[in-house]
C-alpha cells in the first residue's frame, strides 16, 4: 500500500500532529514501507501458534503473606517535607 502526500496530511491532521509540507513526501515513503512490512506479517500462518506474554514460560514469584512491623507513622512522616497532625501536608491544587 502506497501513501501519497494528501493522505499523510490527512493522517497528520487527524492525529493532531504538525507536519511541515516539505516533510510530507519523506513521511509518506516511511509510512508506506511500514505498511508494506505489516502486510508481509499478515501473510504468516499463525493458526497453530499459541498466544504468549513473553519469550519463555514463566511463573510469577510469590512472597509469603506475612504481617510486618506497623505503627511507623513518625518514621514515615520524618521523610515528608511538611506534616500536620500526623498526616502529609500537600499544597492545594484545586480552587
Amino acid at each position: 500500500m502506497s501513501l501519497d502526500k494528501a493522505t499523510v496530511a490527512r493522517i497528520a491532521r487527524l492525529a493532531r500532529i504538525k507536519v511541515p509540507p516539505q516533510e510530507e513526501e519523506a513521511l509518506a515513503a516511511d509510512l508506506s514501507r511500514i505498511l508494506a512490512f505489516v502486510e508481509q506479517l499478515n501473510e504468516l500462518d499463525c493458526k497453530d501458534v499459541p498466544p504468549m506474554a513473553g519469550g519463555r514460560a514463566m511463573k510469577l514469584r510469590r512472597r509469603p503473606d506475612e504481617v510486618t512491623e506497623g505503627n511507623l507513622q513518625d518514621k514515615v512522616l520524618a521523610n515528608a517535607p511538611e506534616a500536620h497532625d500526623g498526616y502529609f501536608a500537600v499544597p492545594k491544587v484545586v480552587e
